[in-house]
């Protein structure tokens, strides 16, 4: 009987993350079938993990926004799969579905925790990982809710620190479409030109320049910050404070530089936030869970339209590179979204992939879970051709 594989939590990391003595890869069970299934459940395939900061204090054994991963528990992660079978009435073979599942290669469940995917025009499956996933929706409230509509405007100067990162490198551009003044800060140049030449920000400081605070300083100008989007935490932090406007609004997400050490260090310019009358707001994307549906259409609209672009950091090797991927966040590996792919080789989009003619389904001999993964090729084409080849090469191998 063929089995699965995941990834467990073995020990709690005290400072930064050394993968064969934190993670454990274990049989997860064996690969679920639709006879192994019982009533109200659906299996699912695991296609791609999502890698994110957060994950890091998952790990510690402190309260927090929501549990500990437990030792000798799947390492938790957000990720996008496929329905492979279902006895489950709202799901089908073929149904592409996010949610927490986890460091595994198959997930069975009853549907609790997960969402079915239904692409808005434009949007591509793993835009639901990104830019209409967790990291895209987190850039979209923080801002947005956070900082008074009047505020924002060619008046307002607006610095994200990990620019090119998953969530700065959207909460920078959703900071265009409203008119601000952007300044990016990225670790590298290469990032930095990105930022600047692609997203089309006003400026981008790189910190690992020597100097970078004179570069902030001059970047920012003589009217100072009066929105910063904080994912880093540290120096930085403490640079944006001494720049900060009256009345500056800090938005605290998340504090990056600070999560693999066990004496985590706190703003040292703290008192500045008193004479200069600044705001600090920490948040968790999960309190605007009922606002998500309408944040994603407007966040597919910018999408189709050009005012926000995309950009993925696709991490190959199945989900045995899932721990050094990890640590690889952590070190500023990514520009974009990072995520891991977990399509076997056999099931992965040929380069030379291109579109199959139309076949009636009776030459197929088709099931209806097979119907319902043409129906979703013939969704997908025009979202992206990888999807459309994926989708046509499960069918090919046979593999829903």
């Amino acid at each position: 009987m063929s089995t699965y594989k995941q990834i467990v939590l073995a020990s709690r990391p005290k400072n930064e993350i050394i993968p064969s003595e934190v993670f454990r890869t274990e049989e997860g069970g064996p690969i679920p079938t639709d006879k192994t299934l019982k009533d109200g459940e659906i299996a699912i395939k695991v296609d791609y993990l999502s890698l994110d900061p957060a994950m890091r204090g998952w790990m510690n054994d402190t309260k927090s926004y929501v549990p500990p991963v437990k030792i000798g528990e799947a390492m938790r992660a957000y990720g996008i799969g496929t329905v492979t079978f279902s006895k489950h009435p709202r799901y089908n073979p073929g149904d592409l579905v996010v949610g927490t599942f986890g460091w595994r290669e198959y997930v069975v469940t009853t549907g609790s925790g997960i969402e079915k995917v239904i692409l808005p025009q434009g949007a591509t499956p793993r835009d639901f990982l990104s830019t209409l996933g967790m990291t895209g929706l987190t850039a979209y409230f923080g801002l947005l809710r956070h900082v008074p509509e009047n505020v924002l405007g060619p008046n307002c100067t607006v610095v994200v620190s990990a620019a090119a990162g998953a969530t700065g490198s959207v909460v920078g551009q959703i900071a265009k479409v409203k008119g601000c003044k952007v300044i990016g800060i990225a670790g590298g140049e290469a990032k930095c030109r990105w930022v600047r030449g692609e997203l089309g920000w006003d400026g981008c400081v790189d910190y690992k320049k020597k100097g970078w605070e004179r570069d902030l300083r001059e970047a920012v100008g003589r009217g100072g910050i009066n929105v910063y989007f904080d994912n880093v935490g540290g120096d930085i932090l403490d640079e944006c404070l001494k720049l900060a406007a009256p009345h500056a609004k800090f938005i605290i997400c998340g504090s990056i530089s600070q999560y693999n050490t066990s004496k985590p260090q706190g703003p040292r310019a703290f008192l500045l936030v008193i004479s200069k009358r600044i705001t600090l707001k920490g948040f968790i994307v999960f309190d605007f869970l009922k606002e998500y549906d309408q944040a994603r259409k407007e966040l597919a609209q910018w999408l189709l339209e050009g005012k926000i672009k995309r950009m993925e950091h696709i991490v190959d090797g199945g989900i045995d590179a899932a721990p050094r991927a990890l640590v690889q966040l952590f070190e500023g590996a990514n520009t974009g979204k990072m995520m891991r792919l977990l399509l076997p080789l056999s099931r992965r989009p040929s380069p030379n992939c291109k579109r199959p003619p139309l076949i009636p389904s009776i030459r197929l001999g088709i099931t209806e879970g097979s119907a319902q993964i043409l129906r979703n090729c013939r969704d997908l084409w025009g979202q992206g051709l990888d999807s459309l080849c994926y989708w046509m090469r499960c069918l090919e191998m046979g593999q829903v």
